[in-house]
């Protein structure tokens, strides 16, 4: 009996050898033509696009070594996938859950039009997205953070529209961004530097932003060099592509409007927000949006609000508007300040700026009402309320409700106060560091897997399961981002605990489209996505899902249960992907598995080819 599981012992190594080295070369030239760069699909990538298996001997197959729910080793040739067919071209920029047609049959009563209108079941596309004619790779950070190629978003009206105030620029063929905005339009940096003055950005202290009503998301995009990361939104079409192209640029985006439900987004989890001249009746429903702000801005936390009303008394005939509107608008945003309790720590030109106090008991003004719930995380599909959310306790007149966060990167690490205080039921400091542990495991077994990973070449990256965020900080990067996207079936909500990191995410149902243009991801790392969703919803739906969100010759890593990975791998095989099944990095042995998937490159027309002219 010892000797046979010796020789089982060494078949096994032979076989994962030869596994290791077929991966190694498929990778290796994988890597090859995504790094390809900024190109048609270039041609190295459209024939590496055929090929999966990159000379692996034929028989080393890993299907054959790994069974299916029923105990029957999956053959291929017996069920053929089911190949799904091209949308039509007016399908390129849809986005099923704002779509326009349906948008516009709801109330515009507080913008409700605008919020998520998802289709039902019946009205779902079961057809892939194309991406339209001449789509390109667009430019490696930083340098997209300034030009986007024509093609991937072709729509001017911003340049004629925003023309004198620097928002963007049409050159040949690609759109350039001159880091301009409404109200700064000698630049968002320069605009930055006057809000550095007041508020702690090169210090780490401020880390997570929040952007209402972003444009094209330039203050978000300026704020990365000084290592903060802003969460930009905007409604659909409000400005043609504006979100889009906030994407194409690099930069973290969410289609989103401040309407009737609550943000997706976790209490106490921004370090700062900012509108400018977004937009937002602010005073309006009894200050019901600032409440909004006041739930998902963390104590000590501060609000920017530049433009008008700020200094109408200045402006009011520049702004073209009656100087008693503007002064009265001014008022009720004041009046609520003061009810939230929030200092105004400075008013200079056009800009304003709150701060939010650190604990209920350094408040002895704060008069508007406390919200019953005892859970401000609970935002999904929540109505906004008019009522303030309750601090967290605290122990004396100086302790910051909910505990004080060490500055970045420092938070990255360390274990957040949401941890530590025992506020998230199961998870525990040691489990928390063992969490962190094993996702620096798992990240460094992607990137032999992928040696792309953190090369530059994936940008905008989602984590479709986050957890307490280890993924995002194990690959944290100033050549990339992470949007963590909790569930919002999982049974621990632990959204909190990633903004606290200093990453950003949101709530989202994956049985529901997700709040963006098509083609806006690089890489989409799906842990347990599918077994999560077991019999919640088809499968084939969020798969389709995926594959409209991730750009061409984008990629997609998937870890389940391998009798799932064989049911995900058979549909995406339809999908023009190419998908490559790997062991556990602990081994052939351990049930879980990875499989790496890579989005073809095709275009509207439904060709899988194009020249390199």
């Amino acid at each position: 009996m010892a000797k046979i599981n010796s020789g089982d012992n060494r078949t096994r190594s032979s076989v994962s050898v030869f596994i290791v080295v077929g991966l190694c070369c498929f990778f290796y030239i994988l890597g090859a033509w995504q790094k390809s760069g900024f190109g048609k699909g270039d041609n190295i990538a459209v024939e590496i696009t055929k090929q999966t298996d990159c000379g692996t001997v034929p028989n080393l197959n890993f299907e054959t070594h790994h069974n299916s729910d029923d105990g029957a080793t999956i053959d291929d040739s017996e069920s053929k996938p089911k190949v799904f067919e091209s949308c039509g071209a007016d399908y390129t920029d849809y986005t099923p859950c704002q779509d326009q047609r349906r948008a516009m049959t709801f109330p515009r009563e507080n913008m409700n039009y605008r919020e998520r209108h998802c289709p039902p079941e019946e009205e779902k596309l079961h057809c892939l997205i194309p991406a339209p004619n001449g789509y390109v790779t667009p430019f490696p950070w930083p340098k997209s953070r300034d030009y986007v190629p024509y093609a991937n978003a072709p729509y001017k009206s911003l340049t004629i529209e925003k023309a004198i105030q620097n928002w963007i620029q049409y050159e040949g063929n690609v759109f350039r961004f001159p880091g301009g905005g409404t109200q700064f339009p000698q630049g968002a940096d320069a605009y930055i530097s006057q809000l550095a003055s007041i508020i702690p950005f090169d210090n780490g202290t401020v880390r997570t932003a929040l952007d209402t009503g972003c444009g094209v998301a330039s203050w978000g995009a300026y704020l990365l060099k000084r290592n903060v990361i802003a969460m930009s939104f905007a409604p659909r079409d409000s400005h043609e592509a504006q979100v889009q192209f906030a994407l194409e640029r690099g930069v973290p985006a969410v289609i989103g409007v401040l309407g009737t439900i609550k943000l997706p987004y976790p209490s106490r989890a921004f370090d700062m927000a900012h509108c400018s001249r977004c937009l937002i009746p602010w005073g309006a429903n009894d200050g019901m949006y600032m409440m909004e702000v006041d739930r998902v801005l963390r104590p000590g936390g501060y609000w920017v609000l530049s433009g008008p009303p700020i200094n109408w008394r200045v402006n009011y005939n520049a702004w073209q508007r009656p100087k008693e509107d503007l002064q009265e608008e001014q008022r009720k945003i004041e009046e609520v300040a003061k009810r939230l309790c929030w200092e105004k720590v400075s008013e200079k030109g056009e800009i304003a700026i709150w701060r939010k106090r650190v604990n209920v008991e350094s408040c002895s003004t704060r008069e508007a009402s406390i919200c019953e719930s005892t859970n401000a995380d609970d935002a999904w599909y929540k109505k906004m309320e008019r009522c303030i959310s309750r601090y967290p306790e605290v122990n004396s007149p100086d302790e910051v409700a909910g505990g004080e966060l060490k500055v970045f990167p420092d938070r990255l690490n360390a274990v957040p106060p949401r941890i530590a205080s025992g506020s998230v039921p199961g998870v525990s400091v040691e489990t928390y560091l063992q969490d962190n542990n094993l996702w620096k495991k798992h990240v460094k077994a992607y990137k032999k897997v992928n040696k792309i990973v953190d090369s530059g070449r994936y940008r905008n990256i989602m984590d479709m399961n986050a957890g307490l965020g280890s993924f995002a900080a194990a690959i944290e990067s100033p050549k990339l981002w992470v949007m963590n996207v909790m569930p919002t079936i999982v049974e621990k909500d632990t959204l909190g605990v990633v903004y606290q990191r200093g990453l950003i995410g949101i709530y989202h149902d994956w049985c529901e489209a997700f709040s963006t243009y098509p083609r806006t991801y690089d890489l989409i790392h799906a842990h347990g996505v599918f077994s999560l969703y077991k019999n919640k919803c088809n499968v084939e739906d969020i798969l389709l899902e995926m594959d409209r969100i991730l750009r061409p010759e984008g990629a997609v890593i998937f870890r389940d249960e391998v009798d799932v990975l064989m049911k995900v791998k058979k549909i995406v095989n339809g999908m023009r992907w190419n998908t490559k099944m790997v062991d556990h990095e602990d081994g052939p042995l351990v049930p879980e598995k990875i499989l790496v998937a890579v989005k073809q490159y095709w275009v509207v027309g439904g060709s899988n080819s194009t020249s390199s002219e």
